[in-house]
């Protein structure tokens, strides 16, 4: 069982909080506060009671971004390997993800590996103080934690490129208007309308949902024509499901369906 000293981890209902933990610095993410992160993701993609994610932070900001110096060696050197049943947040493997979604709140500042964190997720909540920045380009590098690979997907191409090349900060309501965040909340309730989501998407078929979350993950890496290949023969094990029985139960009595991800 691990000690979690920079982050927080709490289970509510099938909901996992996992929550950032050193605002007196910012949030900024040293090695062991990924590492931790890591390991409650793997505890939430295993752990069959649990079946959304939520990812915040305590204090006023998200994260100020990594720690370059703590990281410095990593970069030069190309290697950095998580411990067995880790998964890494910010999910560049799609075959070694997290299997369940997971909802991101983010308020105040929110740089570099947070703004990678928060393209990494399936949905997005923000503040209307929320500062989001790739600022990796005025520090000598680039965003390497698939930053170039999804922000033109989710706002163009061209709006992409103003913000990666420039490393200039994209306001809440900003993110919001370009859809890179799917709800904008007053300052403090972020983090109480993420919860909300992830809490709803709780309610639904587990089977189902981790189903779905991948199809669409396989036509963003794959392709649709592969995606599409995929359908049918991905439904077949869960048509035999409880789950698929209660669905179809609860349809024809008219009540709200009591799933059990079984």
């Amino acid at each position: 069982m691990i000690n979690y000293t920079r982050i927080t981890v709490e289970t509510r209902g099938h909901v996992c909080l996992m929550g950032l933990n050193r605002p007196q610095k910012r949030n900024a993410f040293d090695l062991e506060m990924y590492e931790e992160l890591a390991h409650a993701y793997g505890e939430l993609d295993r752990n069959p009671e649990l079946r959304c994610g939520v990812l915040f932070a305590h204090g006023d900001h998200f994260t100020s971004g990594l720690e370059l110096d703590k990281w410095a060696s990593v970069f030069a050197s190309g290697q950095w390997t998580i411990p067995e049943g880790c998964i890494h947040p910010l999910g560049t493997d799609l075959d070694a993800r997290c299997r369940k979604p997971v909802v991101m709140a983010i308020r105040g500042i929110c740089f570099t590996i947070g703004f990678e964190l928060l393209l990494a997720q399936d949905i997005r909540v923000a503040s209307t103080d929320a500062r989001i920045a790739l600022l990796e380009v005025k520090r000598g590098i680039y965003p390497v934690g698939g930053g170039t690979v999804r922000l033109f997907q989710e706002i163009g191409w061209g709006n992409a490129m103003r913000y990666l090349l420039t490393g200039d900060e994209i306001t809440g309501p900003e993110a919001y208007r370009m859809g890179l965040v799917q709800e904008l909340t007053e300052p403090g309730k972020e983090l109480e309308r993420a919860i909300e989501i992830a809490e709803n998407i709780a309610k639904r078929a587990p089977l189902g949902v981790m189903a779905a979350l991948r199809s669409a993950r396989i036509t963003d890496v794959d392709g649709q024509k592969t995606a599409i290949a995929r359908l049918i023969p991905d439904l077949m094990p869960i048509m035999k499901s409880q789950d698929a029985m209660e669905g179809v139960q609860s349809f024809l009595e008219r009540r709200e369906a009591n799933f059990t991800g079984r």
